[in-house]
């Protein structure tokens, strides 16, 4: 069969629905639904957190799903089934093997990997390829993808609160897996109180501390949060050190000592 090499958009899924607010994402989910019905092998490649394995499983809903990493357990499974979805392909320590028992028992495949993968064996297992762009390059379905996370958090956290997008930046860093971390964090703590949030870093402080200088070492757990949000607050140096009772110099030496801190994200 001719190769097929389709670059796509693909919808996310999530509680069992594609997000579609792209052109692309639509297209995808009809391309998906195609496949439900041809018996071809097919590879889904992209970053982390872009929707491979939900695709896959959406193509192949009731075949068994395993890491290529866990060869013997995926070997074993090979041998009593008639479908599979393979995920992180490129860990496969022998994709030769798993090609061989594919063709020998006629197995259909739709498998995913990173978007780097490259094996010439590939393209004899596989003959369709799909390469899902990552969601910065899909802009139109980040917001109904966070507002599913809102749901979620709302049932997660048994409420019904308000999700504050106000200096709400995207962290696609890891595509729907930092959306969602993100997403969480920030609706867990919009209405933390003061002795919830010490609580947290209390936590977090616990088995940290040890060294001879831990006063200082952890001196940025306070200030860069209190520098970062009167910045944004008060838009000024200035106002801000008139806001926190400090002089001018003294600000300036706290923030260029927090510098790798103030200015990442």
């Amino acid at each position: 069969m001719r190769k097929i090499v389709v670059v796509l958009a693909v919808a996310l899924v999530v509680d069992a629905s594609y997000i579609t607010a792209s052109a692309s994402s639509a297209e995808a989910l009809k391309t998906a639904t195609l496949l439900k019905t041809l018996n071809v092998n097919a590879l889904i490649t992209g970053e982390i957190g872009v929707g491979k394995k939900s695709l896959a499983q959406y193509i192949l809903p009731q075949a068994p799903v395993l890491d290529a990493l866990n060869f013997e357990e995926l070997l074993i499974t090979l041998q009593s089934t008639s479908e599979i979805v393979i995920i992180n392909l490129e860990n496969s320590p022998n994709i030769n093997k798993i090609l061989d028992i594919v063709i020998d028992k006629n197995i259909r495949v739709v498998a995913t990997a990173k978007s780097s993968y490259l094996n010439d064996v590939v393209d004899k297992l596989f003959s369709i390829k799909f390469d899902i762009p990552p969601l910065s390059q899909r802009p139109e379905d980040i917001k109904p993808l966070i507002e599913k996370f809102i749901l979620e958090a709302s049932s997660i956290f048994s409420t019904n609160n308000e999700f504050n997008f106000e200096n709400f930046t995207p962290d696609l860093s890891r595509n729907s897996y930092s959306l969602r971390r993100q997403v969480m964090m920030n609706y867990l703590l919009q209405d933390i109180n003061e002795n919830e949030l010490m609580d947290i870093l209390e936590v977090y402080l616990v088995d940290k501390l040890g060294s001879n200088n831990d006063y200082k070492n952890f001196l940025h757990l306070y200030e860069v949060p209190i520098i970062k949000a009167g910045l944004k607050k008060f838009k000024s140096q200035l106002q801000l050190s008139d806001k926190l009772g400090l002089n001018r110099n003294t600000l300036r030496k706290k923030i260029a000592d927090n510098e790798q801190y103030l200015t990442k994200g």
